[in-house]
C-alpha cells in the first residue's frame, strides 16, 4: 500500500463564515443568469484598447505530429493536454516557467532546470486605475466585493493565467478581479492592450499552438472571447453554460474542447441540489468558426457508469498523447475519469485518497475537491493534484496504481503542467506560496522554489533573453 510523504506545513487556509456569507450573496446576484454589458467591455470584433505599440512576430502555423504537439524543434511544451505550444526558441530567447502569483498580482519567472526564480513582473500596474473605474461603478462594486470575499478568499484575484507570446516579448494574463486580458511588453513591462471581458470576471485561458490566437473564459458572461494575441483584437467568441472555465486546443489546433462549471460558489452542494449549479457543458469548437460542433451529455455518460451522485461540472483535464482519451476532474471528487473522446463513455473512474472525510462539501474551495492533471507527453503517467487533501501523487496511465501521497499540509495544490523535456510535472501549492516540480517516474518532489503571494497557473512560455532584469 502506498503510504503518504509529509512535507512539512507553512500556512493553513480554510473558507471563513463571512467568505460563506458572501458565496450566498454572489449566487443569489447571479442566480438570474448571465450577466453581460459591463462598462467599457469591447462588443464582438472590436479591437481591444491599446495602451501602447509593440512590434511583435508571430509564427505562422505548422503541421502537428501524431502527438497532437506542435513541434518546431523536437521539444514539446504543455505536453498532454492537446495540441501544444511550442517555439523556437534560438539564441535570442530563452525558455522560463511562469507562475502567476494570483493575490500578489505578479508573474515570476523560473529557470526550468535549476528553478530558480530570474525575474518578476507586476501584471498590474494600471491598478490605481482600474479599482478607481470600479469604485465609481456601484454594480461593478458589488461584484468586485462578492468575488473578492469568497472566490478570492477575502484578496483580490489579479492573475489567473497567462501565456508568453511566442517571439517572447508578451505576456498576456486574465485578470479576473478586474474582468479583462491584458498584454504586458516583457522588456518595458508597460501593457501593451487590455480588453474587458463580458460581465464581472476573466478566469482560465488558451493559446492555440500557431501562437497567434488566444480564449479565454469570462465566468459570469457565459462566453468565451478569442483574441489576437498581437493586438487584442477580439476575433471571435463561442457561447458555454454556466461559469465557463477549461480550453484547451485539440486536433493540431481546428479544434477547441470546453467546459463550463456552473455556479461553484453556492452553497449548494448536496448531490440532490447539483441541477441548481446552472447548466454545465463539455464541448467542442471549432477554432476557426468559433461554432459548438458537439455537446457530450455527460449525465448520462456519468449515471451508465454507476456515478448518478457525481457533479458534471468538469474541472481541469488532460488527453492522451493522441487524443482519443480525455482524463478530467468533476467537482466534489477525490480522483478522475477517463472518457473516450470518439464514443463519450466514461470507460474507467480513479478513486484517489480523500484525506479530509469529515470536512462538509460546503467547505470545498469552488468545490474543488481535486484541481489539477496533466498526463506526461508520453502517455504513461498522471499527475494529479489532491487539493482539499493537500497532495500530489502520479497515477500510472496503464494499470491506475498510484505512487506514494506527498502531502504537504495546508499546501492546497491547485494546478499541475508537465515540464517541458516532459520528465516533471510542476505543482503549484497555493495555500504555501511555493512551487514544486515533480518527478513522472517516482512521484518524488525533486526541487522546491518559493514564489509570491497565493500561486495557481503554472505554463511554460519563452522570453528574449535582452528582456530579462
Amino acid at each position: 500500500m502506498s503510504l503518504p510523504t509529509r512535507l512539512p506545513a507553512r500556512r493553513p487556509a480554510g473558507p471563513s463564515p463571512a467568505r460563506r456569507l458572501a458565496r450566498t450573496a454572489l449566487a443569489l446576484a447571479l442566480a438570474a443568469g448571465p450577466v453581460a454589458g459591463l462598462a467599457g467591455s469591447a462588443p464582438a470584433g472590436a479591437a481591444a484598447t491599446v495602451v501602447s505599440t509593440v512590434t511583435s512576430t508571430v509564427p505562422s502555423t505548422v503541421p502537428s505530429t501524431d502527438s497532437g504537439a506542435v513541434t518546431l524543434d523536437g521539444a514539446r511544451a504543455d505536453a498532454g493536454r492537446g495540441a501544444a505550444q511550442t517555439v523556437r526558441v534560438g539564441r535570442a530567447k530563452r525558455r522560463v516557467v511562469f507562475v502567476g502569483n494570483n493575490w500578489a498580482g505578479t508573474a515570476d519567472l523560473l529557470r526550468p532546470g535549476s528553478f530558480k526564480r530570474i525575474a518578476r513582473v507586476d501584471v498590474v500596474p494600471d491598478r490605481e486605475e482600474r479599482m478607481g473605474e470600479i469604485l465609481s461603478n456601484p454594480v461593478r462594486l458589488a461584484f468586485y466585493a462578492a468575488i473578492q470575499q469568497f472566490i478570492g478568499e477575502g484578496h483580490d484575484q489579479l492573475v489567473d493565467d497567462m501565456y508568453s507570446s511566442n517571439d517572447g516579448r508578451l505576456l498576456v494574463v486574465s485578470r479576473p478581479s478586474f474582468a479583462d486580458v491584458v498584454a504586458i511588453d516583457l522588456r518595458t513591462r508597460e501593457i501593451v492592450w487590455r480588453f474587458a471581458v463580458d460581465g464581472y470576471r476573466s478566469d482560465h485561458m488558451a493559446l492555440s499552438p500557431d501562437g497567434r490566437t488566444v480564449v479565454v473564459s469570462a465566468s459570469t458572461g457565459n462566453v468565451v472571447h478569442a483574441l489576437d494575441v498581437r493586438t487584442g483584437a477580439e476575433v471571435g467568441r463561442f457561447e458555454s453554460g454556466g461559469s465557463p472555465h477549461e480550453s484547451v486546443y485539440i486536433d493540431g489546433g481546428r479544434r477547441i474542447l470546453h467546459a463550463s462549471i456552473g455556479m461553484v460558489y453556492t452553497p449548494f452542494d448536496q448531490p440532490a441540489l447539483d441541477p441548481t449549479k446552472d447548466e454545465r457543458v463539455l464541448q467542442v469548437v471549432d477554432a476557426r468558426t468559433y461554432e459548438v460542433v458537439r455537446r457530450y451529455d455527460l449525465r448520462a455518460a456519468l449515471d451508465a457508469a454507476g456515478l448518478e451522485d457525481a457533479s458534471t461540472a468538469v474541472r481541469p483535464l488532460t488527453l492522451s498523447p493522441d487524443e482519443e482519451q480525455v482524463y478530467f476532474q468533476l467537482s466534489f471528487m477525490h480522483g478522475f475519469v477517463q472518457m473516450d473522446r470518439r464514443s463519450g463513455e466514461i470507460v474507467r473512474v480513479k478513486r484517489l485518497p480523500d484525506l479530509v472525510p469529515d470536512l462538509p462539501r460546503e467547505l470545498y474551495l469552488l468545490d474543488s475537491a481535486h484541481h489539477g492533471i496533466a498526463m506526461d507527453p508520453a502517455g504513461r503517467r498522471i499527475c494529479v493534484a489532491g487539493t482539499m487533501s493537500d497532495y500530489v501523487t502520479v497515477v500510472d496511465a496503464r494499470s491506475f496504481r498510484r505512487t506514494d501521497l506527498v502531502v504537504r499540509e495546508g499546501g492546497k495544490p491547485y494546478w499541475v503542467t508537465p515540464s517541458h523535456d516532459g520528465r516533471h510535472c510542476y505543482i503549484s501549492w497555493s495555500g504555501t506560496d511555493e512551487v514544486s516540480k515533480v518527478s513522472y517516474r517516482t512521484g518524488q518532489v525533486v526541487r522546491t522554489t518559493s514564489v509570491g503571494d497565493h500561486p495557481q497557473r503554472v505554463r511554460n512560455g519563452v522570453v528574449r533573453k535582452s528582456h530579462l532584469r
